[in-house]
């Protein structure tokens, strides 16, 4: 059963006639509206939209990157993960000592790969999710370097699975990468924002993620397989079954230029759900395996990232 799908695309619709017509950041303009949530149940399936053919493995790239507590891009590209690419390339141009790029973003990604130190220099965002995750209030970095006189940071994963072995019904299971006080130290602040988990009967894990800024057509769908991806692994972790996924939203938008493809989707017809299987998981290392099976889509359909 895909209710996921069904509310996904029930959104898609409500955007497309019964929403409002906002500005926003990029420039390029949104229909949005405030204040939805999305519910799924692990055991009807791993909530990959079966609509448009999902990037699984970039999704699962950039999960691995946030576990690790890495916030440079250049693990993302050297890993086929391109998504935070925009920023990243938007940062060097608003950062660098001249009027006009130096060079274009493809120039700049391929320097990304193949120079060490320019890719310490412009490949990293700040103290964006992963860094909040496992090293809260941690050691900042200046040119790749530490600063003198920092304490290490908190470790969110790490207590999180602890607190989960030694105190399932705590109701402080909760994970943020909302960091007020270094917000204008990172490229992008988090769209989502924090997460929390809840035990049932002492071996039922839940999820819930709260997103303050949701980009419906391209966004949403990962961020929802992500975060089912999370709550499997977190699972495995502490040898419990994954139960329910939540997610709030906020500010739920869709693109201007995005209309016509969601207008696409919405048309055409849900399949089932496919499964998935984690083999070698190490979650504090940011390390795993996964084999998506079952997996019926429809093609995928393009649409600009706007940054």
């Amino acid at each position: 059963m895909n209710r996921v799908e069904e509310q996904y695309r029930g959104l898609l619709g409500g955007l497309l006639h019964n929403s409002n017509a906002k500005e926003d950041r990029t420039g390029t303009g949104t229909l949005s509206f405030f204040g939805r949530q999305i519910s799924h149940n692990m055991s009807d399936g791993f909530p990959l939209l079966t609509t448009k053919r999902m990037a699984v493995k970039t999704m699962m790239t950039e999960l691995k990157w946030f576990l690790k507590g890495d916030t440079n891009i250049k693990y993302l590209v050297d890993n086929g993960c391109n998504i935070w690419n925009g920023d990243a390339y938007k940062a060097y141009c608003d950062d660098s000592p001249y009027p006009y790029p130096v060079i274009t973003q493809p120039e700049f990604i391929d320097k990304i790969k193949t120079d060490t130190a320019f890719a310490r220099d412009w490949g990293d965002l700040g103290p964006v999710y992963g860094k909040q995750w496992r090293d809260w209030n941690g050691f900042e970095l200046i040119n790749g370097k530490e600063i003198e006189g920092y304490n290490k940071g908190f470790d969110q994963i790490s207590d999180l699975i602890e607190q989960l072995k030694t105190n399932p019904d705590s109701r402080r299971l909760v994970v943020s990468a909302w960091n007020v006080g270094k917000l204008d130290k990172m490229t992008l602040p988090p769209c989502h924002y924090g997460f929390q988990c809840y035990v049932k009967d002492g071996k039922y894990l839940s999820l819930m993620w709260n997103q303050r800024s949701v980009d419906t057509f391209l966004g949403l769908p990962f961020n929802i397989a992500s975060y089912a991806a999370l709550l499997c692994l977190i699972a495995k972790e502490v040898n419990m079954i994954p139960d329910q996924l939540i997610g709030n939203l906020g500010d739920v938008h869709l693109y201007s230029n995005h209309v016509e493809q969601a207008t696409e989707q919405i048309s055409r017809e849900i399949y089932e759900l496919p499964t998935i299987e984690f083999t070698n998981v190490n979650l504090l290392e940011g390390e795993f395996d996964f084999e998506v099976k079952d997996y019926k889509y429809h093609p995928s359909i393009k649409a600009p990232l706007s940054n």
